[in-house]
């Protein structure tokens, strides 16, 4: 995962505490991340519907727009950051309001550089985390996990077709050639897979075949077109069309997505 593009915001309107807390955590940071500040709710939150931020770090009390304000228009963002909040001794009901609502952690004034580091640092790991969880939900197909060849109910032909399919992606495979592989009608064993699998057998290769381009995509720098011939497609047009429906997004943007860094995840 790539760091040098991740960035921390600090939204401050205090001067002192806004570039105290820059300092100090580009210090740290050595290069690793970028380090911004705003200072003003207004400004922060027009930044935050336009540009990634990995890493909040805002005080819960500002004019107009507050810290809280701010919390509150990320609620239902895509993107949202870890959120660190900064309050004084008497602000404690916000930061309690802060954490309702999904701040990661909180630092009280004044600022003590040491649990400044501590608390970004843990806040950091939580932010990767998370992103390595919307990776990994992005690679698996929840349909094909469904499919489970040892669950009760499902058959030894339809086994041994998911066996054979499962050993032969990468060539040209019927619905009509598995079926008298196992000595089935195609038609019946049309409805006989879906009955037992819960997907018809058209979309059972299509995703496994997908499914296995995926892992291709993130595991080698094979170029698109071999890919789709390994996992059995003819053509690189028919294999970025199957792709793109399953996917809502082509082979190579995918990869571009999931190896060039969190900050592309939509």
């Amino acid at each position: 995962m790539s760091l040098g593009n991740r960035t921390i915001l600090i939204v401050d309107d205090e001067p002192r505490t806004r570039q105290g807390i820059k300092q100090t955590l580009e210090l740290w940071a050595a290069g690793r991340y970028i380090v911004e500040t705003c200072d003003n709710g207004v400004e922060a939150r027009e930044r935050l519907r336009h540009e990634r931020v990995h890493l909040l770090i805002t005080d819960v009390r500002m004019p107009e727009v507050s810290g809280l304000d701010l919390i509150h228009s990320l609620q239902d963002s895509p993107r949202k950051p870890v959120i660190i909040v900064i309050s004084g001794y008497a602000e404690f009901d916000y930061v309690q309001q802060a954490m309702r609502l999904g701040a990661v952690n909180y630092l009280l004034k004044p600022l003590d550089k040491s649990e400044l580091l501590t608390v970004v640092e843990d806040a950091l790991k939580r932010e990767e985390e998370q992103q390595r969880h919307v990776k990994l939900e992005k690679l698996v197909d929840h349909k094909l996990l469904e499919i489970d060849p040892e669950q009760a109910g499902m058959g030894q032909p339809v086994k041994e077709a998911i066996a054979y399919v499962e050993q032969h992606l990468h060539e040209q495979l019927t619905m009509a050639e598995v079926a008298g592989l196992i000595h089935l009608n195609a038609s019946y064993f049309s409805v006989l897979f879906k009955e037992q699998a819960g997907v018809s057998f058209t979309e059972y290769l299509s995703r496994l075949r997908i499914q296995r381009a995926k892992e291709l995509l993130l595991q080698t720098a094979l170029p698109v077109g071999e890919i789709g011939e390994r996992v059995g497609y003819r053509t690189d047009k028919y294999f970025i069309k199957v792709f793109k429906s399953l996917e809502a997004i082509s082979p190579s943007r995918y990869r571009q997505q999931m190896k060039g860094g969190t900050q592309e995840i939509q």
